[in-house]
């Protein structure tokens, strides 16, 4: 290990504590996935998060239109050049979501122990007495007793602005439930969560396919955020989607787990995903609160086994609206790191805080500390122990190498690489310095013009733990990542 690494289960020196952080000349191991939006799609704010510490943009699709986040990536993509920090780009898809519409854009007053009656029939005007939603499913998927959530920032968690409705009786396509929060609805679309129910709505919508299939090849988008994945088949089935969309075949998949159905299927959809999105937001209100912890620590452990990239959502909420986190959401981003993240995601904090920058900055910081402390020799134990032997080549070669390169106190490990999976298979195996994935263009012809393939991989090494990368060919603009 580093002579400056200390490990949680040594003493550690209450004055060392008092120490001020050392920068690096590399920012923290853990990667942050910042969503743009309202807040953080100007050049100059795009430029901060990056030099923060940003180095994935997730796009959400679930508001605004294709032209709106087509004008936010010509931001970051005059950023990512005035900055030199490589950037990859995230599509995050709606999916099943059931929205309140509320055309008139008023706000909601609902009080404790009155009812209201959530119909789908959407040309009624959005009340205090009844909700439009945009599923004409919902009485036919609901029962006497049953949990429903609603709220604009729904997993905030903030019971002023999203309310918890009991399922009270159905009549025909309508659902009357009782309030059991006041609450002000504001806006003009609210997410309607409906705990524990399936929704028969499919996971790749085609809202969802056209979005991808116009702005997200235009783009040669990076990563796709499957939301609300439920099975190994909703994967399978985006991928085959993909395949069919020139350059999308080599997007990566990422399964965004929110709800039981999709972990109770977490193995298999592990198995076909390149990587996990733990959104503890939708979890936190389909899992009893005392269970959420148990479940993050699960799956960060199987994906660091599968050394497939993990990433934690809704960790510093607070920071949408304030300059520091709470003393409860600094140590969940330190405990997040110690689990096995491989990156951060912000939303709200992003894309409508009055601080995306110093959250980052803030966000970055924590990770670097925690990493600081992370048992490095006992993970590296336990990998070595679940790959088992024998093992395969390059499994071996990246092990060793991450081991001789503790022992002789290594400042860095280079890894020259064509496809990016011999730096990923190093970066598994957690080491405590930077792996810097030097990718080696290929020469790919469509048979009217060759040309050189790397980006992608070179991109998608920026949303796992320790991996920066920089493209071997210093003609292509994205080897401008550093200084």
């Amino acid at each position: 290990m580093h002579s400056n690494h200390l490990l949680l289960e040594e003493p550690i020196r209450m004055a060392s504590i008092l120490e001020p952080s050392k920068s690096s000349f590399f920012p923290a191991m853990t990667k942050i996935v910042g969503t743009l939006g309202p807040k953080s799609r100007s050049v100059e704010v795009i430029s901060g998060c990056l030099k923060a510490g940003m180095s994935v943009a997730r796009f959400d699709f679930s508001w605004g239109n294709p032209e709106y986040h087509q004008g936010t990536l010509e931001n970051l993509k005059a950023a990512v050049k005035t900055t030199k920090k490589l950037c990859a780009v995230m599509l995050d898809t709606v999916g099943p979501e059931l929205q309140v519409v509320n055309k008139s854009g008023n706000s909601i007053s609902l009080l404790a122990d009155g009812f209201v009656i959530l119909t789908p029939d959407q040309e009624q005007e959005a009340s205090s007495k009844v909700l439009p939603i945009n599923f004409d499913g919902l009485s036919k998927a609901v029962k006497h007793g049953d949990t429903i959530f609603v709220g604009q920032y729904l997993f905030t968690g903030s019971e002023t602005t999203s309310v918890w409705l009991e399922v009270s009786e159905v009549k025909g396509n309508d659902v009357v439930c009782v309030i059991k929060n006041s609450a002000t609805l504001a806006g003009s679309l609210f997410t309607l969560h409906a705990s524990q129910i399936r929704i028969e709505l499919p996971t790749l919508s085609d809202k969802d396919k056209e979005v991808i299939s116009t702005w997200g090849v235009q783009n040669k988008i990076d990563f796709l955020s499957l939301s609300y994945t439920r099975h190994a088949e909703d994967v399978r089935n985006a991928r085959e989607y993909l395949s069919k969309l020139g350059d999308l075949y080599q997007t990566q998949i990422f399964a965004k787990i929110e709800n039981i159905e999709g972990l109770t299927h977490f193995d298999e959809i592990l198995q076909e995903a390149d990587g996990i999105i733990l959104s503890r937001g939708n979890l936190g209100i389909d899992l009893p609160p005392e269970k959420v912890f148990l479940f993050q620590k699960a799956a960060l452990y199987k994906c660091n086994m599968a050394g497939k990239p993990a990433v934690v959502t809704r960790v510093v909420d607070s920071m949408t609206d304030n300059l520091r986190p709470t003393r409860a959401e600094a140590t969940d981003v330190a405990n997040a790191v110690l689990d096995g993240s491989d990156a951060i995601l912000l939303g709200a904090e992003t894309l409508r805080g009055l601080y995306p920058i110093e959250t980052i900055s803030t966000v970055g910081k924590i990770c670097a500390e925690a990493e600081k402390v992370f048992n490095q020799d006992l993970y590296f134990k336990k990998t070595v122990k679940y790959v088992g032997e024998p093992m395969t080549h390059l499994e071996s070669i990246a092990s060793s190498a991450v081991r001789a390169a503790i022992k002789v106190k290594s400042s860095v490990i280079i890894c020259f690489t064509s496809s990016g999976r011999a730096a990923r298979l190093i970066a598994k195996y957690r080491p405590t310095m930077p792996v810097l994935s030097v990718v080696i263009p290929r020469l790919k012809t469509n048979q009217l013009k060759w040309s050189f393939s790397g980006a992608f991989e070179a991109r998608q090494s920026l949303i796992v733990r320790g991996l920066f990368p920089m493209l071997a060919d210093p003609r292509h603009p994205v080897s401008t990542f550093f200084h």
